[in-house]
């Protein structure tokens, strides 16, 4: 039979002395057009992974379902030429709002039932490799809710209030609320990652996501710690009562991202933007396993392939004997160009069949 690679993806996130193969290959973008309906996105998605036959899963469902799940209206019909749907409203439109979310049940409310059938499809569909379900931060979700901004500058969202207002002015009913997403998220992943047979998508960890909550200290180190972290940890906790094999791959999103703050035991795997400013160079992780590659934006239609070429090249040459995951820095764009899609693929270490 052929290599397992699902086996090596598990054995490079715990820095398994006896992996062999330095790294894996993988690559994600948004399915614009088929990111609505659990088998219509799922089977996309399956033939994505394996028209680049990308060596790991990241699935990369619609960003916004999680607002969704709390009553947010967006138009799957009008994307305006972006990644994310039009808004159509918003269930929270002023501070006092906040009092209105409350925990959800993942296993009966449709956006997060659509999105595990679309996870357990796309498990069926691709046995032979690691899949992870994206899953986005407590803290993350609130601010897509209230329609704010995940990243500093971000121009797509457009709220009616602020994080000052919704957050930092009314600490404790953003707690209350942040508490209720963290337990829905806990339950959601405990039901990702228990085994189909249990009732579960059966996949392999998440790919968990402070977007770009942190960079440039949108939210400063002590407010990441009050209003991030400890609702983070209830998930990632819950995953790891869920299944001791699970594996966290954890994103900071964007420029001066400080993935230095999440560089520990704790993370199997981190993925930050080496080439953006005041971020870590590829090699200068710790403890976690560096998931590096190529800058996401270089992948665009009309970038031209050699810049892509380049950085998988140093990348690779400055990670010799560290095990890794090869990928762009973030979610490359739509469309995308089918040639840097090849030079990624390309680049995967070519491994002998085992008996």
């Amino acid at each position: 039979m052929t290599t397992d690679r699902r086996q090596i993806f598990h054995d490079i996130a715990r820095r398994d002395s006896n992996v062999t193969t330095p790294y894996l290959v993988g690559g994600w973008q948004h399915l614009v057009g088929h990111e609505y309906g659990a088998q219509e996105f799922a089977q996309a998605y399956i033939d994505f992974v394996k028209h680049w036959d990308w060596e790991w899963v990241k699935i990369n469902p619609r960003a916004v379902y999680y607002a969704e799940a709390w009553g947010a209206v967006f138009d799957p019909e009008d994307y305006q030429g972006f990644v994310l749907p039009r808004k159509v409203s918003s269930p929270i439109a002023v501070p006092s709002d906040i009092k209105t979310i409350q925990e959800l049940d993942p296993l009966t409310n449709p956006s997060f039932k659509e999105a595990l059938e679309a996870a357990t499809l796309i498990r069926r569909g691709l046995e032979d490799r690691a899949v992870l379900q994206t899953v986005f931060s407590p803290l993350s979700v609130l601010l897509q809710i209230a329609d704010l901004p995940l990243y500093p500058a971000d121009t797509y969202a457009h709220s009616a209030t602020t994080v000052q207002e919704l957050i930092l002015n009314q600490p404790q009913a953003a707690k209350q609320a942040l508490q209720h997403i963290a337990d829905t998220l806990a339950s959601y992943v405990e039901a990702l990652v228990k085994p189909e047979s249990e009732g579960g998508a059966g996949l392999d960890g998440i790919f968990f996501a402070i977007t770009g909550t942190v960079s440039e200290d949108y939210f400063d180190q002590n407010q990441y710690r009050e209003f991030s972290e400890p609702y983070d940890q209830i998930v990632i906790d819950a995953l790891r009562k869920a299944s001791p094999d699970a594996v966290v791959l954890f994103h900071t999103c964007q420029a001066h991202s400080h993935a230095s703050w999440f560089d520990n035991k704790s993370i199997e795997l981190l993925q930050w933007d080496p080439f953006l400013d005041d971020n870590l160079a590829v090699d200068q992780l710790q403890e976690s396993v560096p998931v590096v590659g190529a800058s996401a934006q270089d992948f665009a239609v009309d970038a031209g392939s050699e810049g892509v070429t380049t950085e998988l090249d140093n990348t690779i040459k400055a990670l010799v004997g560290t095990p890794f995951l090869l990928a762009p820095s973030c979610t490359v764009p739509t469309p995308a160009s089918d040639a840097s899609l090849q030079v990624l693929s390309d680049s995967r270490v070519l491994v002998s069949a085992t008996a």
